[in-house]
This record gives structure tokens, C-alpha cells and sequence, in this order.
């Protein structure tokens, strides 16, 4: 037990300390200690120190209550009931709430009335809050993801503090941006000539391929007819231009067409186009009255479909026209010029003031309104004179104008800490000792970016500027959740917690998995090794120019690509990979916006499909491209997000399942235990699948080995029940019945915490029942992580409880997760600053 004698000095500093914190040692001598000695000491004291960790190792009492790592750990372990092991005696109820509250008002320090919200270091604004507040702020939509790099994660979010550094490199990526998007998103100019782009949907006939509105594919081997009337409004001179080029794979095709083109009965083209051709460039000036022109396109093949490639598996070889449709300019005398686009998102008058009062005042404001908005609050008069003077100074240059101007200093705006960074004020605390509120519109900028991924619209901003943001949180939550930008909360947030966003992205050899299912995986890898080996010695005999062995090698060449000969290409395809996000994006969806219980993301038994994803799960009667809420078979073991095609492929390896990552994920996302890393020197798993005689083991075999290991033992007891329940579905997320063309044993298993399991239905029915309060407090945890920026702190476990508690008293409503955690000290205040 802890040493009970201490230092004068240590005995002179408790003496100091409140009547408080003697209360919590008197606590841990009466009550907390006959605990520990009972059910811990067994592996943490008495000389062992399992873990690392032995209570009785301390100086005194007083210094084991200072290791708040410790507590934390403890008070999580014993909650989850990892603690305790389950061989040892269990807590009792009443035992595990008199340590649980003695954790959390002893070495925690939590105080319900002033709680701690915990420090957030300045955030910088990331790629995904970036590319949004840009397009909402100029209306040009800068894609962050292709000219900046990738944000670096912590927790499993790119929105925390901590990471988001920023780099020489990046700053100087933050300049260019800033010239870029004014240089695209700004007008520049007032006046211009009217503009117009109408799509290929306005062409109707014979021979289109409809991808959308937007474009028309038009395969060189069919003839195509199609014809569009073009309303002309006004009177004067127009210029039209026709859009269309073509389109090939990346191999070559034969296939030829001779293209007509004609506007108003004149034909401006006629033109061969071909596999690796140019665009068709065709430019008309007339002059119109008011009325409709008739537009007409033909296309005939000059190549026969009899020539066409054969499809060798992955698809025949294809060149198509692409028709985007016709641009029209005009008219272009200069008494119909017109704003440029955008721009009355930045000036709201329609002229220029003449005088330079007018021009200063105007200036002003326009700078006043954009600044504003840009920083999220109000911005100093100093500020906005130093942007009006820079404004100025470039519109009077030689070549300036008041436009180019305002774009001038919008750029200094873009490339402002203030805007690249989330700066956050106070309101003034009239006691010095409790954790100051956040302003109204620090609040706004909290709210906005955690629900929208982008800055506080003009509703939020009119609150914050009144003051009343705080009294109408519920009706702006509700306002915010309803709006179409909450689909960026979807993205961002369950992309990242359920892996969403990885799947497009993710390494799956789709041939290699299913061999492996079939158990011809070896035979597939010797034949590969095989046509290697050939190409080889192929090129060899050339070189020797050695004609006999040439051509044996030749005859054994193909008759191995006989063998191939007939079998389809195996994708795990981008339109499938698509359909598995928008899955689980849609789920998570329907279940925010209709304000259902969050254990509908565990378990439910409706799920969105296409025909294509419908088909992959084997579930019948789907038909079409569009993603719909399907009711599922009373015996399909699909139903939640664990289930879904996007969970099982991302914690799959390239060619086969890993029930390791399987099992970390439900540990880590929705039972808040994740294992520790694997110590070094761990032989691989794969190490493991080789036996002695060479013969394949099978993952469960392979784990089965890796248990025995004592070293390996406790976290994969943890691990691999809940991975092997899953190893029905492959690593590309379809049902399977064999693993090496062997049938895959029955998938029962156990929790760590003792409750067994039948199947993978059956492990998702303990998550959202014995093991609720788990998942409550675990997806809790993750929504403040990404709320906030930062990870999880001791300082949360009030806010977390609290919310637990609510999730609990209301069916696991969403509502009450989301207002939770706004409403939480967490989210609304800052941490005092120390002296």
C-alpha cells in the first residue's frame, strides 16, 4: 500500500491545500484503498506492476493523487470493464461508483460548477474550411486539395489544433492563393459582354449517350442526329461557338466519323474526327433579330462496327464525341454590356461614384462588408483605412481601376492571419477565477465550422452582432442541421470517424481477393510468375536471335494465355467504391436530419443501395444508378455501418481481410478502448499464415498461433473475436463462405468484458446494449474531439457524462448528442489564462 510518511515540505504544502482535497485523501484512506487493495493490488502493487502501473510504488497518498494520467486511465478502464480482467473478482455497483466519483473529484479535480474547457491551440483554417469559406465568400471554388498539401491528422480528424502547422512552404501557397482566386473569382472590370454556355441537353435526336444535362457521348460507330433551337432575345451581333472534342481510351481505337455541323441552314463544318483528334473548332459572327435558329449536328461512321476491338476484359476500347453543347457571346455592341459574373456578391451599386469622396466612401465600405465577413467579426477602423489606402493606391496605377483595386486588397485580406487562422475573444469575466464565455461571434465561428465546414452565414453573424446568438442556440441548431451545408458535417466528420472518405483512395487487388476466397491464389500467382518468366526468356531469344527457341517460347506463351482466355477482368471499381461512401454518408444522414437514435449507425435494418452496391451485398430487387433506403432481408447479416462495403474494404489489407484492423476499429470508434501500438519485433502476421510444410494458414489459424504468444496475448484476446466475426465479408466487403477454399468456421466469439456472441447480428446487438454506454460515451468523445480540435482531456469527463447521461434519458437521439456538445462548457468557453 502507499507509503503513508512524507517530506516536512510536502506535509508544510498539504497543510495549504483546501478542505477540500483533505476530504478526497481522507476518502482514499477510508474508502478508495480497502478497494484497491481488493481488486488491483493483485496486478498493480504488492510488488507487481503489470502495465507498468503499481499504486504502491508512490512516495505518499498525496503524490499518488497527483498522477492524473493514471486516474484518467483507471476511471476508463474500470468503466469499459476492462479493469478488473475478467478472471479477477468484478466491482460491485456500489464500489465502482464510489471510485468512479472519487476519481473524478479527487486526482481528476473536476468541478460541476466551474468545469474546465480544457486548452485549444489556435487553429488554423484547413484545406477542406478553406476551399468552402473561399467559395462562400468570392463564389470561386479553389481546389485546395490539388494546390496545397494534405493536412496531418491527430485523433483521426485534420481539424486538430496541435497538427495543423504551418510551414514556410504553405505561407508562401497562401499568397499565391490569394492572387489566384482574385484573379478568377473578382471582377475586375464593370462592364462586360454578355456571356451564355448552353449545355448538350438542349440538343435532342438520335445517337447520344445522356451523361446528364451537361454533356452527350457520341460513339464514333453509330450515326447521330441531333438538333437544338436557339433563342435569340435582343436584337444585335452574336458570336456562337460550337463545344465539342474527342474522346478516346488509352488504347487506340480504328473507329472514324465525318461530322456535320450547321447554324441557322449554314454549314460551318465538316470535319473527320478520329481516336487522338483535336477539338472541332467552329466560330460564327451574325447578326439576329429576336426569335429561334435552328442548330443541327450529324455524325456519319466512316469505320464499320465490324472493326470495332473486341473486349478483352476490362471493356472494348472506345472513342466517342463529347458534345458540351454551344457558348454564345453577345450581343456584342457595346450599349448591352452587362456586370461580369459575381459581381454583385461584391459591389452593390451599379456604377462607380464619379467624384473621389464618392469612390473613397464606397471604397470603404465595400472593404468594411468583405473584411468582416472574411475575419468573422467586426473588424477596427485602423484596418479597413490601411485596406482602402492600399485599394486606392493600385486603382489610381496606370493600368488600375477601382475594381482591380478592391481586388487588390481582398487579396491582402485572403492572405491575412486574421483569416487563415480562427481567432477567438472573450467576453470580460467579472471573477477572475472561473473560465471565461467565448464572444458571440467566436461563438458563431465555432458553430459554423463545426456544422458547416465554413464561416457563419449572414443569419449567425446579424445574432452575434445583437448579441443574441447564445439565447437562440437551439433554433439556429436546428436552422443549421436543416440547411444543405450540414452535408459537409456528414463528410468530414463521419468521413473520417467511419473511414468514409478512404475508400475511393483504398489498395484492393479485387483478383487477388477473391482467389484467395477460391483458394487458387497460388495458382494465380505461378501463372503471373509464369507470363514473367516468359517475357523474359522471349526477350532473351530475341537478342540471340534465337529463332527454334523463339518460337517454342512463343507457342508455351500462348497456350498460357488460353487459360485466360474468357475470364472478365475483376474490378473493385470506382462507381462501386462511390456507391459504398454515399452509403454510409446517407446513413449518417438520415439519421442526423430526422433526429434518430445514433444506435441506428450500430445496428438497423435498412440500409442505401443501388442496383450495382445491391448486387455486390446479394440483395435482390434493386434496380437503377440512384442510392435509395432499402428495407433489408429479415436474414441479411447487413444493417449499420460495421456491415457496410466502405468499413470492411478500409480495415482490409490489399489482398485479403485483417481481422486485427477490424477489431482495433470497433475498439478505437465505438467502444473507446483502443489497444496500445504493437511492441517492436513482432514477427507479421503473414509470417504467421506460412506453415512448416509451406501449406497456407488461415488468418484464424494465424491468429490463433499469435495468441499463444504471451506478449501478443492480451491485446489480441481483445482484437480478434470482434475482427472474426467479420470474416464472412471479404476484403472487398461481399459475402463469403470460404477462405482458401475451405468453409470459414462459425464466428461466435466473446468480449473482453464476458458477453459471447453467435455471429456478427449478434456482436452488433451487445454494442447497443450491454456495451451502449460504451458506444454513447465513445462517439461522444469522438463529436467533441472534432468539434473542438483537440483530442480528449481528463477536464471532459463532466462534459462527457453529461451527455452519456442525456443520450441514455432519450433513446440515443442525435439532437441531444449535437446539443450536448454546444451547449458543453467544452464548446462555449475558454481556459482562464494563468498568471
Amino acid at each position: 500500500m502507499p507509503v503513508r510518511s512524507a517530506s516536512p515540505l510536502l506535509f508544510a504544502l498539504l497543510a495549504c491545500q483546501s478542505g477540500a482535497a483533505d476530504d478526497h485523501l481522507a476518502v482514499f484512506e477510508g474508502k478508495i484503498l480497502p478497494i484497491l487493495e481488493d481488486h488491483c493490488y493483485s496486478c498493480h502493487g504488492d510488488g507487481e506492476d503489470k502495465g507498468k502501473v503499481s499504486f504502491d510504488s508512490f512516495g505518499s497518498t498525496a503524490e499518488l493523487m497527483q498522477q492524473t494520467k493514471l486516474w484518467d486511465h483507471a476511471l476508463r478502464n474500470v468503466r469499459s470493464g476492462l479493469m478488473p480482467p475478467p478472471k479477477k473478482e468484478r466491482l460491485a455497483e456500489e464500489e465502482l461508483a464510489t471510485l468512479v466519483d472519487w476519481i473524478k473529484r479527487g486526482p481528476l479535480k473536476l468541478d460541476p460548477a466551474n468545469p474546465d474547457p480544457g486548452r485549444v491551440t489556435l487553429r488554423r483554417l484547413n484545406r477542406i474550411e478553406y476551399r468552402n469559406t473561399v467559395r462562400e465568400l468570392t463564389g470561386h471554388d479553389f481546389r485546395t486539395d490539388e494546390e496545397f498539401p494534405a493536412d496531418d491528422t491527430g485523433y483521426g480528424f485534420d481539424n486538430i489544433g496541435d497538427v495543423l502547422t504551418t510551414s514556410p512552404m504553405l505561407l508562401e501557397k497562401y499568397m499565391q492563393a490569394a492572387e489566384t482566386i482574385v484573379e478568377k473569382g473578382l471582377p475586375l472590370e464593370n462592364r462586360v459582354t454578355p456571356r451564355k454556355t448552353f449545355p448538350a441537353g438542349m440538343f435532342r435526336g438520335k445517337g447520344q449517350r445522356g451523361e446528364g444535362d451537361s454533356q452527350y457521348r457520341l460513339s464514333l460507330y453509330n450515326p447521330a442526329d441531333l438538333s437544338a433551337k436557339l433563342k435569340i432575345e435582343k436584337a444585335g451581333t452574336y458570336r456562337i461557338s460550337l463545344n465539342a472534342v474527342p474522346r478516346g481510351s488509352f488504347s487506340y481505337d480504328p473507329g472514324r466519323a465525318k461530322v456535320t455541323w450547321s447554324v441557322d441552314g449554314k454549314q460551318l463544318l465538316q470535319e473527320e474526327t478520329r481516336w487522338g483528334g483535336s477539338k472541332l473548332v467552329s466560330e460564327l459572327e451574325v447578326k439576329w433579330q429576336p426569335g429561334e435558329y435552328p442548330l443541327h449536328l450529324t455524325m456519319e461512321p466512316l469505320v464499320g462496327k465490324d472493326q470495332q476491338p473486341p473486349d478483352l476484359g476490362d471493356g472494348p476500347p472506345s472513342v466517342d464525341l463529347e458534345l458540351g453543347g454551344v457558348t454564345l457571346v453577345g450581343p456584342l455592341e457595346p450599349e448591352h454590356a452587362v456586370h461580369p459574373p459575381n459581381y454583385d456578391k461584391f459591389f452593390t451599386r451599379d456604377r462607380v461614384p464619379e467624384d473621389a469622396a464618392g469612390r473613397d466612401e464606397y471604397r470603404t465600405e465595400i472593404l468594411h462588408r468583405f473584411a468582416t465577413r472574411a475575419f468573422r467579426r467586426p473588424v477596427d477602423d485602423a484596418t479597413i483605412a490601411k485596406l482602402a489606402g492600399f485599394a486606392k493606391e493600385s486603382a489610381e496605377a496606370p493600368d488600375g481601376s477601382f475594381e482591380k483595386g478592391i481586388a487588390r486588397a481582398v487579396a491582402a485580406i485572403l492572405a491575412s492571419p486574421r483569416f487563415l487562422f480562427r481567432m477567438e475573444q472573450v467576453l470580460p469575466e467579472s471573477d477572475p477565477a472561473k473560465h471565461p464565455l467565448l464572444d458571440e461571434w467566436s461563438l458563431a465561428s465555432r458553430l459554423s465550422y463545426f456544422l458547416w465546414s465554413t464561416l457563419p452565414d449572414d443569419e449567425l453573424c446579424r445574432l452575434a452582432d445583437k448579441g443574441e446568438l447564445r439565447k437562440n442556440l437551439p433554433a439556429q441548431i436546428d436552422r443549421m442541421l436543416k440547411d444543405g451545408r450540414s452535408d459537409e458535417f456528414v463528410k468530414n466528420f463521419a468521413g473520417q470517424w467511419l473511414q468514409a472518405r478512404d475508400v475511393e483512395g483504398v489498395s484492393i487487388d479485387a483478383r487477388a481477393v477473391l482467389s484467395r476466397d477460391s483458394g487458387t491464389e497460388r495458382e494465380n500467382r505461378e501463372r503471373s510468375e509464369g507470363f514473367r518468366r516468359l517475357n523474359r526468356e522471349i526477350d532473351e531469344a530475341e537478342k540471340a536471335r534465337d529463332d527454334r527457341k523463339l518460337a517454342a517460347l512463343k507457342e508455351e506463351m500462348a497456350a498460357l494465355r488460353s487459360k485466360f482466355r474468357g475470364q472478365r477482368r475483376i474490378e473493385f471499381s470506382g462507381s462501386l467504391r462511390n456507391a459504398m461512401r454515399k452509403e454510409a454518408e446517407l446513413l449518417f444522414r438520415r439519421t442526423l436530419r430526422e433526429d434518430r437514435s445514433v444506435l441506428e449507425l450500430v445496428d438497423n435494418d435498412s440500409t442505401f443501395l443501388n442496383e450495382e452496391l445491391a448486387n455486390h451485398y446479394g440483395v435482390p430487387d434493386v434496380r437503377g444508378g440512384d442510392m435509395r433506403l432499402v428495407k433489408l432481408p429479415p436474414d441479411s447479416p447487413r444493417g449499420g455501418v460495421l456491415t457496410m462495403g466502405t468499413v470492411l474494404a478500409v480495415t482490409s489489407n490489399p489482398t485479403r481481410t485483417s481481422p486485427v484492423k477490424r477489431g482495433v476499429f470497433i475498439l478505437d470508434n465505438f467502444l473507446g478502448t483502443p489497444p496500445p501500438p504493437p511492441p517492436p519485433d513482432i514477427p507479421s502476421l503473414e509470417a504467421s499464415e506460412k506453415g512448416a510444410d509451406g501449406e497456407e494458414r488461415s488468418l484464424r489459424e494465424a491468429l490463433a498461433l499469435h495468441r499463444e504468444k504471451t506478449l501478443c496475448a492480451s491485446c489480441h484476446n481483445r482484437m480478434d473475436p470482434l475482427g472474426l466475426a467479420f470474416e464472412n465479408f471479404n476484403a472487398l466487403g461481399s459475402w463469403r463462405d470460404k477462405e482458401l477454399g475451405q468453409p470459414i468456421p462459425s464466428s461466435a466469439g466473446q468480449l473482453i468484458t464476458g458477453e459471447k456472441f453467435a455471429d456478427v447480428r449478434e456482436l452488433k446487438r451487445l454494442l447497443v446494449t450491454s456495451r451502449r454506454e460504451d458506444y454513447y460515451r465513445c462517439i461522444t468523445e469522438k463529436l467533441l474531439t472534432y468539434a473542438l480540435g483537440r483530442g480528449p482531456e481528463p477536464c471532459d469527463t463532466t462534459t462527457v457524462d453529461s451527455i452519456v447521461e442525456g443520450l441514455e434519458q432519450s433513446g440515443g437521439k442525435f439532437s441531444t448528442l449535437i446539443t450536448g456538445i454546444i451547449e458543453s462548457p467544452a464548446f462555449q468557453k475558454r481556459q482562464r489564462t494563468t498568471p
